[in-house]
């Protein structure tokens, strides 16, 4: 990197900090510092998802499959055939409960719904996932962010860690939602930017060497099932699976729904997850673009294929980077690498530190609820750093052992996914479920995914436990409320999905047209792009 590189990616880190902090000075309560003041607009929020999800993981991680990982290619695309289902489901069912109830966590709910032992039993599985799955996202970011400004490991995640926790204490979730924002620009103007450098190394016989690659290029697995064959990418995995863990993980984790209830109303939040579910796709077409154009450029550059060898796949894109990109361009790609870093784990640290101010401290400590919003709000701050220093702290402890911990946490996270969205709905569609139901198939949908995980590995793909663990969760939760139902379980009418009034749980129809138009479309573009490479 040159001194224009350095200067532009530390103007963009100084212009983050000084956001935050100005940001910051108008909190005066824990509903700004977590919620926004509940005033945040759609497409805010729908963006600030959208990056979120775009880390550098993806960035880098999706070209990398395409291009040169084994058993890789454009199956990725299968990954999105759920989105706009998933994201339908959640504006009729999450939604409307979760702005109903006005909570600052989702798992306020699950009290209202059953009582203190679900709120916290979920809540405490989050903290201890998402802890530490925020330290393996930041190592595995920390890694490629690394070769690029050809430093030490250590230093780069502390570089990355310190710089998020500064700008989420100052400005909590509304300095996350802007920054995710920018962040989000310079990462899809990077990779255009990336797309046009390709496409100029390239002449038309060097991408005609593209069609010598037609197994990368096939879109839909239709043969393998994932039911223990060992393929992760089939389509019905990837489709059926993949709704439940988006269902999952757009719904009922704190940090991705927390950015649902900063809307003024249900309707806001359902826009959001509308305009998300509508743009996502556009963004992973165009980092996909880059690892299509990288499978001719490795046969074209084959002196740039070897410098690859023994290498993660990974690196694939940081070393194009550091060996095509001119300077000032490369400061300005570095930048989006650390945004995407820094966007992978911004919105963790303030859930976190919602859910434990909120789930657990004020159970514990009553007091606390007494406190004045100044002390409230600086409690919060002190929380975010907390966890920040821990998810820090976690990354530097795991420096070597990166692809393992993150298919580990992967997996865990998969293992609990299902189970969790189970519990919610338990409450959400079933008059009769109760606490002691809800925790039991909690339990036993765990315990199952657990057992595939132990004794079938790989051959089940880990897609169909969110599946599996929400049948089981569902289904026994639901068998053990009737069997232990008393009078005492009678609940508010307040917190069901009243299907008499399901008509104002919609919202704004026209969401719902539209995502089952980009749904049909997401399929028949990936028919086109198969069909096109398959001549």
């Amino acid at each position: 990197m040159t001194t224009i590189d350095w200067i532009i990616l530390f103007t963009y880190i100084l212009l983050i900090i000084s956001m935050s902090w100005f940001i910051g000075r108008r909190q005066k309560s824990q509903e700004d510092y977590y919620l926004g003041g509940r005033s945040m607009k759609p497409w805010q929020i729908a963006l600030s998802v959208m990056a979120t999800q775009v880390s550098a993981i993806s960035l880098i991680g999706a070209p990398a499959f395409i291009a040169l990982k084994s058993n890789g290619g454009l199956v990725w695309l299968q990954y999105e055939f759920a989105i706009p289902l998933a994201m339908m489901l959640i504006m009729l069912i999450l939604i409307p409960l979760y702005h109903k109830t006005r909570a600052i966590t989702i798992y306020e709910y699950l009290e209202n719904r059953f009582g203190k032992s679900t709120r916290t039993s979920i809540s405490a599985v989050f903290l201890i996932s998402r802890g530490l799955g925020s330290g393996v996202a930041l190592l595995a970011t920390g890694i490629v962010t690394a070769v690029c400004l050809d430093w030490p490991l250590w230093e780069t995640i502390l570089l990355i860690g310190v710089v998020s926790i500064i700008y989420t204490t100052f400005g909590g979730i509304v300095a996350d939602i802007y920054s995710d924002i920018l962040q989000l620009v310079i990462l899809w103007v990077g990779a255009i930017i990336t797309i046009y450098i390709l496409g100029s190394l390239l002449d038309s016989e060097s991408l005609s060497l593209l069609f010598t690659e037609k197994a990368r290029l096939q879109v839909f697995n239709f043969e393998a099932t994932g039911l223990g064959d060992g393929e992760t990418f089939a389509f019905w995995p990837m489709l059926i699976g993949g709704l439940f863990l988006y269902l999952s993980y757009y719904g009922c984790d704190q940090s991705q729904a927390q950015r649902l209830l900063t809307t003024a109303s249900a309707k806001d939040a359902q826009k959001s997850l509308m305009i998300n579910g509508s743009l996502r796709f556009l963004l992973v077409l165009t980092y996909s673009s880059i690892g299509i154009l990288m499978i001719p450029f490795l046969l074209s550059h084959p002196e740039f294929a070897q410098n690859l060898q023994g290498k993660q796949p990974d690196f694939l894109v940081p070393y194009f980077f550091i060996e095509y990109i001119p300077s000032g361009i490369l400061g300005l790609l570095i930048a989006g690498f650390f945004a995407a870093s820094m966007s992978s784990i911004d919105s963790a640290l303030n859930s976190l530190s919602a859910a434990t101010y909120r789930d657990f401290l004020v159970k514990f400590f009553p007091t606390m609820n007494k406190f004045s919003d100044k002390k409230q709000v600086r409690i919060s701050r002190w929380l975010t750093i907390f966890w920040g220093v821990v998810a820090t702290g976690f990354a530097l402890q795991m420096i070597g052992g990166s692809e393992t911990v993150l298919e580990l946490v992967n997996k865990i996270g998969s293992a609990f996914y299902g189970p969790i969205l189970a519990t919610f709905w338990l409450g959400m569609l079933t008059k009769r479920g109760n606490q002691k139901g809800a925790i039991i198939g909690l339990m036993i949908g765990v315990g199952f995914n657990i057992f595939l995980w132990k004794y079938y590995g790989s051959a089940v793909s880990w897609l169909w436990w969110n599946v599996f663990g929400f049948v089981l969760a569902f289904g026994f939760g639901y068998i053990f409320s009737r069997l232990f139902y008393e009078k005492e379980d009678k609940i508010d009418s307040t917190y069901l999905i009243h299907y008499g009034d399901i008509k104002s749980y919609i919202g704004e129809k026209k969401y719902y047209y539209i995502l089952t138009i980009v749904f049909i479309l997401i399929i028949f573009s990936s028919f086109l792009i198969q069909s096109f490479f398959s001549v």
